[in-house]
């Protein structure tokens, strides 16, 4: 036997002995770690806003207080306003069901469908008793929802306190991070996480500015075209718009075009209209002067990286991905050179044009 291979055996043992301990630790920590994700990445959005209070003479404990108290304040209101209104709504949507049942039957004896407001009414009723036997199901799962709601609340709690502390000491984190590494390294990270920060940052403030304006314009639009529940549709559509990549608009402008068709076809035909020309007021005045110093992505790469997201951490993975996405093209485009482009018409290139890119600058890709 070589004298090595004794040594090699052991070497490889215990690597796989650690791997096996590590991938074991992970699966128990697994939820762990994705509320420390989940709280870096929302730190690395907060932090610009604290940056700027620090800058102008804030302490970094009460700057980082007050952006955590304007948070909670408007997401507060923001559920202190929705919550009447989709309540009073929703009841209202229930009260006008009848009506809409009857129109549509209106419209099926054509086909030689029965459908009215009578004849769901006795169908509901014939399934009272099932209703009432599982109503016993449904108390004793009440424990079990509140167990879940409580558990989300000590979730949100961690992320809370893991974000603010992440935010109130970044400079003191950094510090001791980059105390472990060479000055070159040093420059490095801090140079990517610079680009996270801006990127991060840039991306949810210039998100949430666009979402208002999708909003107010959405209600005031709604209202003129007498479209009922104006005030919830316009808030979803203004947040569905801007947070969800690609689809989100017309996502978002589904349900109000559906609640319209229901009142009227001319209603449904003039939300379509404003929704396609709001959008493309969007697209070509307002999101480039907003979003010109925050992020640049295809909509095929916002796409893809808003799925990739999702498939591994879910709804914050989700949200998460866009600025992820921008600040790796960007890191790629401050070491990238380009070179001059060779003309050819499957690249569309116009002879005497330069293609040609100054090294560090990121390429116009919307």
């Amino acid at each position: 036997m070589p004298e090595w291979l004794p040594h090699l055996l052991v070497m490889v043992a215990g690597m796989a002995i650690v791997l096996f301990v590590g991938l074991n630790l992970f699966r128990v920590l697994r939820g762990l770690i994705i509320l420390l994700v989940i709280s870096l990445f929302l730190a690395t959005a907060l932090e610009p806003a604290v940056n700027f209070l620090a800058r102008h003479g804030w302490r970094r404990g009460p700057a980082t207080g007050a952006t955590f108290l304007a948070v909670f304040l408007s997401g507060g209101l923001l559920v202190g306003m929705m919550v009447p209104l989709v309540i009073d709504q929703t009841v209202e949507f229930i009260d006008r069901v009848p009506g809409y049942v009857d129109d549509i039957s209106v419209q099926t004896d054509k086909l030689g469908l029965e459908i009215s407001s009578e004849r769901i009414q006795a169908a509901l009723t014939g399934i009272d008793d099932t209703l009432q036997r599982y109503g016993a199901d449904l108390a004793g799962s009440a424990f079990g929802v509140g167990s879940r709601l409580l558990t989300t609340f000590f979730q949100g709690l961690t992320i809370a306190l893991f974000t603010f502390y992440l935010v109130a000491d970044a400079p003191r984190f950094r510090r001791v991070l980059m105390s472990t590494m060479p000055a070159e390294q040093q420059r490095e990270v801090l140079r990517v996480w610079e680009i996270a920060i801006d990127k991060t940052g840039g991306y949810f403030y210039s998100r949430a500015l666009l979402a208002a304006i999708a909003a107010v314009s959405s209600w005031i639009a709604f209202r003129i075209l007498g479209v009922p529940f104006a005030a919830a549709l316009a808030l979803w559509l203004g947040v569905l718009s801007q947070f969800l990549p690609v689809i989100g608009t017309y996502v978002g402008g589904a349900l109000p075009a559906l609640i319209a068709l229901l009142e009227s076809p001319g209603k449904a035909v003039g939300v379509l209209v404003f929704i396609v020309v709001y959008q493309q007021i969007e697209n070509y005045l307002l999101s480039p002067r907003i979003t010109a110093r925050t992020m640049s992505l295809h909509p095929a790469v916002s796409f893809g990286s808003a799925i990739a997201g999702a498939t591994l951490l879910g709804a914050p993975g989700a949200i998460m991905a866009l600025p992820v996405a921008a600040t790796v093209q960007a890191f790629i485009s401050t070491y990238l050179h380009r070179h001059e482009v060779v003309e050819s018409t499957l690249i569309g290139g116009a002879p005497g044009k330069s293609d040609e890119q100054e090294p560090g600058s990121e390429p116009e890709i919307d």
